[in-house]
């Protein structure tokens, strides 16, 4: 009896604390149809489970799954795929599935493996969505992807920031939402997830195991301290936990706090763009192309520093999209622009940030855009100086008519 009324304990624990957070953070509801990305760890899989069943309650709308298989581990990357296949026929979810061949993909880019796989994935993931809602028939802004992040992962990308440096933003660590992304396991952790996972299997209720008979897939490359998450994992948040049992929820609360204070200050940084910035392509009939670049105006640069550097960051994640990487160097760069004395536009500045974006400064402002339209803009303002210097010229020049005797 103690052991049935436990198991009732911890799934009514994990199920009430994910309805919390949804509803807390606006994430998610009964009209809700959630994409769920699930790749057969321990979090994922209670996932799962978890929004069955409050879609049983009621509590969300329509469910699909999304399996992305890498194909960077052989035949258990394959093993992950049955596996996860198995359990979304169990729980009468559909299923979308697909592989794609991540370490080519990464050599043909030269880019970081880790990036590629999870910019796929959630390529992957929104084409899923918006297939999911049309087939649904639920309008594509109420549909939302749901992944499996934990405090663990929070807790994780702290100590990872910590170590590599960021802004004070970034020590919210991760967002419950981000788009169409939302994170409703975020408050609570790995040991609870697989607690709930074990409770359930003998408390007699449905549960799908592997061919070992496992829960869930073990990806044997989490053990390995060679990279940056398993390192802080198991080397620095491990030895936290055994400082301060308590560390977790406490960590949680501090970034917590961060992210109130973040996102007040990401609001007055959006009223400044808003009152100070230009968009370089505007109009009433296209409205404005964010990929042309912005203006920023000569009293932007009266606002305090760090104001200023959330804009600018806002203003280049609207430019290059919201998956894009911006260098605190860059930002930086653009910030030079205004006379550090004075605040105004610093005449015949010029910089280059990013790879690809030119930044100049003239006493109308400072302006960033692709450093394509900026050379065409220089070569059609030198072209001009150059045909007023020579009308100029021919102005003062002597006729060539002689008066007859």
């Amino acid at each position: 009896m103690g052991e049935g009324k436990a198991s009732e304990t911890i799934a009514a624990r994990v199920i009430e604390q994910a309805r919390r957070t949804m509803a807390d953070h606006a994430l998610a509801g009964p009209d809700t149809a959630a994409l769920l990305m699930v790749s057969g760890g321990s979090d994922s899989t209670a996932l799962a489970y978890v929004a069955s069943e409050l879609r049983a309650q009621g509590a969300l709308g329509a469910l699909a799954m999304l399996h992305v298989n890498h194909k960077l581990r052989g035949e258990d990357a394959d093993d992950d795929a049955r596996f996860v296949a198995e359990l979304a026929h169990a729980l009468d979810i559909p299923l979308f599935q697909c592989e794609i061949d991540i370490a080519a993909e990464a050599a043909r880019t030269h880019e970081n493996v880790e990036a590629v796989a999870r910019r796929e994935r959630y390529l992957a993931a929104n084409e899923a969505l918006r297939s999911m809602c049309q087939h649904e028939a639920y309008p594509l802004a109420d549909g939302r992807i749901f992944t499996a992040h934990t405090a663990d992962d929070r807790i994780e990308s702290f100590y990872m920031r910590s170590i590599v440096g960021t802004g004070p933003g970034g020590f919210r660590s991760m967002r419950y939402r981000n788009g169409p992304v939302v994170r409703p396991m975020l408050d609570l952790t790995r040991d609870e997830l697989r607690s709930y996972l074990h409770e359930r299997e003998r408390a007699g209720q449905r549960a799908v195991c592997d061919a070992a008979g496992e829960l869930w897939r073990e990806d044997a490359t989490n053990a390995h301290t060679d990279r940056f998450r398993a390192f802080v994992r198991h080397n620095i948040v491990a030895r936290a936990k055994e400082w301060d049992e308590h560390m977790p929820a406490t960590l949680m609360r501090s970034m917590n706090l961060i992210a109130d204070e973040d996102d007040m200050l990401e609001e007055m940084a959006a009223r400044l763009v808003e009152e100070q910035v230009a968009w370089a392509a505007q109009d009433e009939t296209w409205g404005i192309d964010l990929t042309e670049g912005f203006v920023l105006q000569p009293g932007f640069g009266a606002s305090p520093r760090p104001l200023q550097r959330r804009a600018v960051r806002q203003l280049l994640l609207r430019m290059l999209g919201a998956e894009a990487r911006v260098e605190a160097a860059s930002v930086e760069a653009v910030l030079d622009g205004f006379d550090a004395q004075t605040g105004a536009p610093a005449g015949g500045y010029v910089a280059n940030i990013q790879s690809d974006l030119a930044v100049s400064a003239n006493k109308q402002g400072v302006r960033v855009e692709p450093m394509a339209y900026f050379r065409a803009r220089r070569k059609k303002r030198d072209a001009k100086a150059e045909g007023d210097a020579k009308a100029q010229k021919d102005a003062k020049a002597p006729s060539g008519s002689s008066q007859s005797n």
